[in-house]
């Protein structure tokens, strides 16, 4: 069976059986019935249970053969024991797909992993929602086949926004919040245990699905990453946000790792990664998952950072103002023309309307006045976006304050949001339904305006570079590399390292110093230790005078710390005048990401860090590259922060671009990879790898 059109017989089947359906509507067997009636299923329902002539008034099936012609949809209420069967039985119907509500599965141990298995194997060509689902509701075509207990509510909002849920519960809550808001959708899947239809496969639906403006996604985990990545950036192209609730933020769970570069790309940074660079907006906030998509399902388009707000209560008007403010927002006072437009509204003296929030509250609501103030600021050069607040009078007429602001809209596609400052849900809801997206929080009206500012600066990947010729790597020993092997890997793929030599004796290393000019710094040489600092194995600021002294003393510091005497050093030139740097790889499920942040001995403290994953096939592009160096809160230092020299952001994009080529041409076998720190020296000057991890699997 075509897998497309599987999925859309899913979602809009004509008819439905139901295995094991109960005739009590109170009890979870009896609610996919009860609620395809209830909400208007117009196709054939196909009751399936012996011990039932009828339910609901429909006839029932003593068993699936019985079941006259082929069901789109199977809904199976059976436990996990006996789930399976009918999944055979559906499949060899000739189902499309069955929705398998039973708990019992891989979520609870090895004997529910046996029983995932036999639903896999009995499902064949057929296609599986769950287990462990509370099904899907198809709102745009009044079909649910579900056990939700959110369905309970009679009427339900229509809308642009769909739903995929990896929690059933969270599908409900969803439902039930969004619809008191007057918050319309269109379609929401709970996925669950994914045992075969997963979070990516109806993201792709839905990018082609027209009655979908917004996808919204709460996920747990992610199984297939190419896949969503094609999904995602399918979704994207074809005009379609994507917001995603990613739970399990904490970074407890996260692997120890040799390198500091483990530590930094928590598996949550690693879901920051893939969700920027395939467009997906991220939600803070679990109500951020209904915030954002409303904004965005009005397809209005945010071309800037200012932003008008028009008030009748002053001090939420500062509240919004604020908050603002901590997105990046500006709120700059009208330019003359629009004040002066703005003034000319005025029959007296009471409103505030040249300046920033603009303040009509003394004005008292004049729907007329409101309208004008709107057409004024929607038609300003000053301005991106309007935000309006709703104060408590506007409560007496809110049709009448909603008609103004909705008579406004056609003239501009500027966003237009609302900040309800009152308890009025009623209001809130109202704006929403008549196309203003409407908040009872300030902080979601920062939220909603900061998506709409990414979905407006996103742009879809580039091609990737043309192929480079590969570098010779066959000599590399498997293991862990000491300093010097790790800086002869980079500099193989054109990252120069810093000038040092090996030594062994106090002797050599006078030798080197000389030879090598300058200062220098003393380093042990050991593949075992990686942080070498901590355990007294480095020193700076050398001469050939003192070096000599200070690897004996040296020796004996890092045996008494570590427990094993240092046979090798390495002597190196000290670079100065650049700033520091880290640049690594870390290996996740969701696939190898390149990792850019403030290096040196303070990486995890401060742990300001940008990162990329890898494309499925070559390295980083350039453009990628310099846009990790300017996320940096340290990107400053590097453009001349204060009359400071600017770094050389070219060199330093241009190792990137080759650590990148690097961690993609040895795949799998480079298990870790570091420089830290990188030295990036003043224009022109380049860049220095000064240290260096490599482990890489035999």
């Amino acid at each position: 069976m075509n897998e497309v059109n599987a999925i859309a017989r899913l979602l809009k089947p004509r008819s439905v059986a139901v295995i094991g359906a109960s005739g009590d509507a109170a009890k979870t067997a009896g609610r996919p019935v009860a609620y395809l009636r209830k909400h208007g299923f117009t196709g054939e329902i196909y009751p399936v249970n012996p011990r039932a002539e009828t339910i609901g008034g429909l006839r029932c099936y003593p068993d699936i053969a019985s079941i006259p012609g082929t069901p789109d949809v199977g809904i199976v209420l059976l436990g996990a024991e006996r789930a399976h069967l009918a999944v055979c039985e559906l499949a060899a119907k000739g189902t499309a797909a069955a929705i398998v509500l039973a708990s019992g599965y891989t979520e609870t141990g090895e004997d529910g992993a046996r029983r995932q298995r036999q639903l896999i194997e009995a499902a064949g060509g057929m296609r599986i929602l769950g287990p462990n689902t509370i099904g899907l509701v198809n709102l745009s075509d009044n079909i649910v086949l579900s056990a939700s207990g959110a369905l309970e509510m009679d009427h339900f909002p229509v809308g642009g926004i769909g739903v995929v849920s990896q929690s059933g519960g969270i599908l409900g809550a969803l439902l039930s919040r969004a619809a008191p808001r007057g918050i319309g959708l269109s379609k929401l899947i709970s996925t669950s245990n994914e045992v075969d239809l997963e979070l990516a496969d109806f993201v792709d639906h839905l990018a082609d699905d027209p009655e979908t403006k917004v996808i919204a996604l709460y996920v747990e985990s992610i199984r297939n990453p190419a896949k969503f990545r094609a999904a995602a950036l399918k979704a994207a192209n074809a005009g379609k946000p994507v917001v995603a609730f990613k739970i399990g933020r904490s970074e407890a769970g996260a692997k120890a790792a040799v390198s500091h570069t483990g530590a930094l790309a928590g598996a949550d940074s690693m879901y920051d990664a893939l969700f920027r660079q395939v467009g997906v907006i991220r939600a803070q906030t679990f109500g951020d998952l209904l915030d954002i998509p409303v904004a965005l399902a009005t397809g209005r388009n945010l071309r800037g950072n200012r932003i008008a707000i028009l008030t009748s209560t002053g001090g939420a008007g500062t509240l919004v103002s604020d908050d603002l403010g901590m997105q990046g927002f500006d709120t700059p006072p009208p330019d003359a023309a629009t004040a002066e437009a703005l003034r000319a509204l005025q029959s007296g003296d009471h409103a505030v309307l040249d300046r920033n929030p603009i303040d009509v509250t003394l004005a008292g609501l004049q729907p007329d006045l409101l309208r004008g103030a709107i057409k004024v600021l929607l038609a300003s050069p000053s301005y991106d976006a309007l935000a309006i607040i709703v104060g408590s009078s506007s409560l007496a007429m809110p049709e009448l304050m909603a008609g103004a602001i909705e008579d406004c809209l056609p003239l501009s596609d500027k966003p237009v949001i609302a900040y309800v400052s009152p308890h009025a849900p009623e209001v809130g809801a109202l704006l929403t339904q008549r196309g203003v997206p409407a908040f009872a929080a300030a902080e979601s009206c920062a939220a909603a305006l900061g998506a709409m500012r990414k979905v407006g600066e996103w742009q879809a990947p580039a091609p990737a570079d043309a192929a480079r010729p590969t570098v010779p790597i066959d000599d590399i020993p498997s293991g862990s590399l000491d300093e010097a092997q790790a800086k002869q890997l980079f500099t193989r793929f054109g990252i120069d390292g810093a000038g040092e030599r090996v030594v062994a004796t106090p002797s050599e290393a006078e030798a080197a110093a000389r030879e090598l000019g300058g200062r220098v710094v003393l380093k042990i040489l050991s593949a075992q230790i990686t942080h070498k600092s901590d355990v007294g194995g480095v020193a700076v600021n050398l001469t050939p005078q003192t070096v000599g002294a200070r690897l004996q003393a040296m020796a004996s510091e890092v045996e008494a710390k570590a427990g094993v005497r240092p046979e090798r050093f390495l002597v190196q030139e000290m670079v100065g005048g650049g700033t520091e740097l880290i640049l690594g790889m870390h290996h996740d499920v969701l696939g190898t990401a390149i990792l850019l942040g403030m290096g040196g001995v303070t990486a995890e403290l401060f742990k300001d860090t940008s990162m990329r994953l890898l494309p499925p096939q070559g390295g980083l592009r350039r453009e990628e590259a310099i846009g990790m160096a300017q996320e940096l809160k340290t990107w400053p230092l590097l453009d001349g922060f204060r009359g400071r020299p600017k770094a050389d952001v070219e060199a330093l994009a241009t190792a990137i671009v080759a650590f990148s080529r690097m961690a993609a041409q040895l795949g799998d076998r480079l298990a870790e990879a570091e420089i830290n720190p990188l030295f990036v020296l003043p224009e022109g000057q380049g860049v220095r790898a000064a240290d260096g991890v490599v482990v890489l699997a035999g």
